[in-house]
């Protein structure tokens, strides 16, 4: 009796195994070969569910938006306000090893969107998304009166992406000259400097 494959299945190991490689040894290493030794599989398996390795790294980054937008639905369900957008900004800083591997992915593919149109795609509709969930929150902030009245909604959620992201690299970067603890503290220091 033939073996049966669940197709999906094995997708998701493809996508999970290239994400593993893209975060231990760079998107780089990513080649076809390494994705499928890290699956398992042979090489030619994977032309079966993929087109090309680009649709895997596409793939890859598109799952792991879909978890951490999942985590972060979770963590505001039920707030509003500078609550939701505290924990929107804070899910978005690598504090623990699931989002340290999460933002190693998500900057990984900055360099290589910059040449893809795809990659670049996904990323600026994720980006977008983001910019406008901190766009609503700080609005909402605004009515319920958590912020000050002359805060410039626009310049101010970018600004607090500007922060997420300029903390996220030196976590990566620089990690003997900021902590966790750090990066969250001046993620905060940010929020309660809107205060009225």
């Amino acid at each position: 009796m033939p073996k049966i494959v669940d197709h999906d299945e094995r997708r998701r190991d493809v996508v999970t195994a290239a994400t593993r490689v893209i975060v231990r040894d760079g998107i780089d290493a990513a080649t076809s070969r390494a994705i499928a030794r890290e699956a398992g599989l042979s090489n030619g398996v994977l032309s079966h569910y993929f087109s090309d390795k680009d649709t895997i790294l596409l793939s890859a980054l598109r799952q792991s938006h879909a978890r951490i937008r999942d985590r972060i639905l979770s963590k505001v369900s039920g707030l509003e306000g500078l609550a939701a957008l505290r924990e929107v900004l804070l899910d978005n800083l690598p504090l623990d090893d699931e989002r340290d591997g999460e933002t190693r992915l998500e900057v990984s593919f900055w360099s290589r969107s910059l040449a893809s149109p795809d990659l670049a795609a996904v990323q600026r509709a994720e980006a977008d998304d983001l910019r406008s969930a901190v766009r609503a929150l700080l609005a909402r902030a605004a009515d319920a009166g958590e912020i000050r009245a002359d805060t410039d909604l626009d310049d101010t959620t970018e600004h607090l992406l500007a922060l997420v992201d300029g903390l996220s690299l030196h976590l990566l970067l620089y990690p003997s000259r900021l902590a966790a603890d750090d990066a969250r503290r001046l993620m905060l220091t940010a929020l309660e400097r809107l205060a009225p």
